[in-house]
């Protein structure tokens, strides 16, 4: 029986999501808790996005394949005894026909969050907003971000893995400031190449604090390859905020389509 796993964590003293021998990773700790509190020999997790070391998670999403005996509620009360504080499986719930954490996913939301005033940054949010030394026009950044979005070749902004595409689509990637002043950005896209997010983001910072104009990032896209102008910042400014899945009855289908490889068009 596929159970659904919603997880929550503190990147910080993470090595990103994905198990690493000798290295503390949040799938790790996961697999081992289930495989203490259900006694099996092991337990496979399956995420919906891998996050990098360092980034954190609000609205992760993973699944797990156990006997059709496990009951969710008790699953999720004797994991909160077992796995350290920094993360904690919040909801476990029977899985819907066709369910995959990873391929039936639509879409996954991030935020990346920065202090452009150091002085004012909360010093128990440190481990979780960006200082920027130098103020930053939101105004400008979301003119610089608009061409972004839509499906393109990211490469220039991803760090490549051998026989993976960085075609993506990139839903939405937009500033706002909230209610403490922080400059957040949000960014929506079906799926993301490592640390394309990071180099998106610091792109757009580069031209919010005045270093480059608004036509650069577009322009770096264009040019389709990784550009080493471009910072990747860090990684304790990012977060996973939420994941998107469709009706019950296309989520069969929507795997299906997501394990496709990708060309853009001619």
């Amino acid at each position: 029986m596929r159970r659904r796993l919603d997880v929550a964590y503190d990147g910080t003293e993470f090595s990103g999501w994905a198990a690493q021998p000798g290295r503390r990773t949040v799938q790790g700790e996961v697999q081992t808790a289930l495989t203490t509190v259900l006694r099996l020999p092991a337990a496979a997790v399956t995420c919906a996005g891998r996050t990098d070391a360092g980034v954190h998670a609000r609205g992760q999403v993973c699944h797990v394949d156990v006997p059709d005996t496990v009951q969710p509620a008790d699953v999720r009360r004797r994991l909160a005894g077992v796995l350290p504080a920094d993360v904690r499986v919040r909801a476990v719930s029977v899985a819907a026909d066709g369910f995959d954490a990873r391929f039936s996913a639509l879409w996954r939301r991030y935020a990346y969050r920065v202090c452009d005033d150091p002085a004012a940054l909360d010093p128990l949010r440190r481990r979780h907003v960006l200082a920027w030394p130098r103020p930053l026009d939101v105004h400008q950044m979301n003119t610089a971000a608009r061409p972004l979005t839509g499906e393109h070749d990211f490469a220039a902004f991803c760090r490549r893995r051998e026989g993976a595409t960085t075609i993506r689509t990139l839903l939405d990637l937009c500033w706002e400031r909230d209610r403490d002043g922080l400059a957040v950005a949000r960014v929506v896209a079906d799926a993301f190449c490592h640390s394309m997010v990071r180099g998106l983001v610091g792109a757009l910072l580069s031209v919010g604090e005045g270093r480059r104009d608004a036509a650069w990032p577009a322009a770096v896209l264009a040019a389709g390859r990784r550009d080493p102008s471009v910072r990747v910042v860090a990684a304790h400014g990012l977060s996973l905020e939420e994941v998107g899945y469709p009706a019950p009855g296309e989520l069969a289908v929507r795997a299906e389509q997501a394990r496709a490889v990708r060309t853009l068009p001619s």
